[in-house]
Order: C-alpha cells, then sequence, then structure tokens
C-alpha cells in the first residue's frame, strides 16, 4: 500500500465508494469527478486529500481531506480542518485511518496551522473497549 495524494483519476479507483461509508455518496461521472478535482486543486494551500492505494488491485482503500481556513484571529493565522475520514470495510482495523490522520496534521503544520481540528460524526469514532 502506498500513501498518496488524490489524483484526478481516482474515480475509477473506487474513492467515491469510500466516501460512500461515511454517507450517501451518489456516483459521480467522471467529468464531475475531474471538475470538482480541478476546482480544489485552483485552490492552491487549500485542500489537501490524501489517499492510501492498495498496489496490487490499484484500489483506494482509505481517504481524508484536510482544508486550510485563514483567520482574521490569532494575527490572520491558519487552522487545519481535517474531515471526510473514511476507510474501506475490508481494511478497516489497521489503523488506516489514525495512519492518514497523523500525516494530515503533519501537512497542516507544515504550512502553518496554528491548530488542527479533526471533524467527525460521533457515529464513525470507533469505540475503544473500556
Amino acid at each position: 500500500m502506498k500513501a498518496r495524494p488524490l489524483a484526478r483519476d481516482d474515480h475509477q479507483k473506487g474513492h467515491l465508494s469510500v466516501l460512500a461509508g461515511l454517507t450517501v455518496a451518489p456516483d459521480l461521472s467522471p467529468e464531475i469527478y475531474e471538475a470538482r478535482f480541478d476546482d480544489l486543486l485552483n485552490c492552491p494551500e487549500t485542500y489537501y486529500t490524501l489517499v492510501f492505494e492498495h498496489v496490487p488491485t490499484r484500489r483506494i482503500i482509505a481517504t481524508a481531506t484536510l482544508f486550510v481556513e485563514r483567520k482574521f484571529l490569532r494575527n490572520a493565522g491558519k487552522v487545519g480542518h481535517i474531515e471526510d475520514v473514511a476507510v474501506d470495510a475490508s481494511q478497516r482495523g489497521k489503523n488506516l485511518g489514525k495512519r492518514i490522520i497523523v500525516s494530515l496534521t503533519e501537512i497542516a503544520e507544515s504550512v502553518g496551522c496554528y491548530k488542527t481540528i479533526l471533524d467527525c460524526n460521533e457515529g464513525n469514532v470507533r469505540k475503544s473497549p473500556a
């Protein structure tokens, strides 16, 4: 498996099917997917989407996005928001979610975010044994 930034052709590698594990994610046409990818690409230093690709199958098995918010507070500082953390059901329990969150947190720090927030529905948090 390899970690890498989202690519323009990841539609065909199952990116949306992994996201569907979070919520209703209707399949987009390749044209709409690529247009949205281009929209995000045209906002430099704002969106950082990482994926884990299963190398033998070339399928996306995990994904998450860091969104960098520019503030007026904190001397016009930046806040990182990690969202849409999703791991393919067949790959859960392998710490991929944690690994992708750590990677995005490091990116947030490297671009100067003074804090990073993980945005998540409580129902999507794995419960630790008591």
